[in-house]
């Protein structure tokens, strides 16, 4: 089952506009780089050549020694079987940074071939540039990949419903979506938590229906994000990846969900894990979400690194490694009521990473409030909490406005949307569309 994605888009951009350079599609194992970039040279190209530079580990001689173009296209048209025409052929290179060399090399395609469309890809990417001394800095373009929004699930799962999702998103202003529309669009969205961001776990979840089919898929990631932590780090560093990617799911079920390091292992000190916590965010694995000491902008001035949240990239993923019985979750099972608002918040605080294209803040307030989220908008910081029940009190939100009176304030919950003088109420599977909603009310 193959779904549409919101990067063969912004593929479609890289590949028409004026100046463009080599591009690296960036995101975490198994979200579906791979396919997009193959469908994209398929149909959008007369011929594409595919390397993986993981697995075909004897194409990296390609790229040593010599950087010329010239002879790079040569050896790689004789492995092809045809020539790599400029224009005709899409170069990919999939798990680049498997081969330092080939990245060093797309230097020199943008300064002495720039008509050649290549794109290198990578799930650790994020690592390998932080600690790349030869990167081709300012010689190519990124673009981030992110698991599947619940607009590109939806898609493929109702296509009637995907018409009334859009219909309301594309409304002037703000409606209220009918209860007919609400609560089908409410239960498919529950379904996507679980099952809807892996585009190999959705795909057997929508053929099969089968729980557990799509969960054995997602522990086979999770197993190969581990075979990365011990691949990619050395042996103490890996370890310590290990321990705080297992204890997450507890550090999200603490009382202010709040990163401490105690929970990992009694007496454990930030000195310890920081590297480990460095590489799970530049892996793309989790995001760090910082508490902000003032309010001012840019946010990323205040912040205070000491106090922190770790999300996981992924919600489907977070609810495996919790081992959280999806029926549970489903039927609202009084035991786990905490840890679904941690899934609630985990999801969201991956929604406005990928409409942001940065990690979000959050602000606390001498224990008497605390925010979930603040986000940056055109100049305006706006307070953001997260509800997974129904629950229409803001308590957090009414203490931010008296003491900061933002232009708005946004609760993104199981309600429907609706706007109030200044609180907004964004329904959950409305959250990674929180930027054009923003834009509608603030008449941006």
């Amino acid at each position: 089952m193959e779904f549409k994605r919101d990067t063969y888009n912004q593929l479609l951009a890289w590949k028409s506009k004026a100046g463009r350079k080599p591009l690296l599609l960036m995101g975490a194992r198994q979200i579906g780089k791979t396919t997009v970039l193959q469908s994209f040279g398929s149909k959008e190209y007369e011929d594409y050549v595919y390397i993986n530079l993981e697995r075909e580990i004897e194409v990296h001689s390609f790229f040593s020694g010599s950087k010329d173009p010239e002879i790079i296209l040569d050896r790689l048209s004789l492995l092809h079987g045809a020539k790599i025409i400029p224009g005709a052929t899409l170069l990919i290179l999939d798990e680049i940074q498997e081969c330092r060399d080939a990245l060093t090399a797309l230097k020199y395609f943008d300064e002495e071939r720039p008509d050649i469309h290549i794109i290198g890809a990578g799930s650790l990417l994020g690592l390998t540039i932080a600690n790349a001394k030869s990167f081709p800095v300012g010689k190519v373009e990124f673009l981030d990949m992110h698991p599947m929004s619940f607009a590109e699930y939806l898609s493929t799962a109702d296509q009637k419903l995907n018409h009334v999702y859009h219909h309301y998103l594309a409304k002037e202003n703000i409606e209220t979506l009918p209860t007919a529309f609400f609560n089908p669009l409410q239960n498919i969205f529950t379904e996507y938590l679980l099952y809807g961001g892996m585009p190999e776990v959705a795909s057997s979840y929508l053929d099969n229906r089968n729980m557990l089919k799509a969960q054995e898929i997602q522990d086979r990631i999770l197993r190969a994000y581990e075979m990365d932590f011990v691949k990619h780090a050395d042996k103490t560093t890996s370890a310590k990846i290990k321990q705080t990617w297992d204890v997450i799911p507890a550090q999200l079920a603490s009382e202010n969900k709040k990163f401490i390091y105690g929970i990992i292992k009694k007496g454990a000190r930030a000195s310890e894990f920081e590297k480990a916590i460095q590489w799970l965010n530049e892996a793309g694995l989790t995001y760090q979400v910082n508490r902000i000491k003032k309010i001012g902008i840019p946010l990323k001035a205040y912040e205070d690194f000491n106090t922190f949240k770790l999300y996981v990239f992924e919600t489907g993923l977070l609810i495996r490694l919790a081992r959280l019985d999806p029926r549970a979750f489903v039927l609202g099972d009084e035991l786990f009521t905490e840890f679904k608002g941690s899934i609630a918040e985990n999801y969201v605080c991956a929604a406005l990473k990928k409409e942001f294209r940065r990690v979000p803040h959050y602000w606390s307030s001498e224990g008497k409030a605390e925010v979930d989220f603040l986000i940056e908008s055109i100049n305006n910081i706006i307070p953001l909490e997260v509800k997974s029940g129904n629950s229409t009190k803001a308590k957090s939100l009414a203490v931010y406005k008296k003491k900061y009176n933002p232009k708005l304030r946004i609760r993104i919950s199981n309600l429907n949307l609706k706007i109030t003088d200044d609180l907004l109420n964004i329904p959950l599977f409305y959250a990674d569309h929180t930027k054009s909603i923003i834009e509608k009310v603030l008449k941006i």
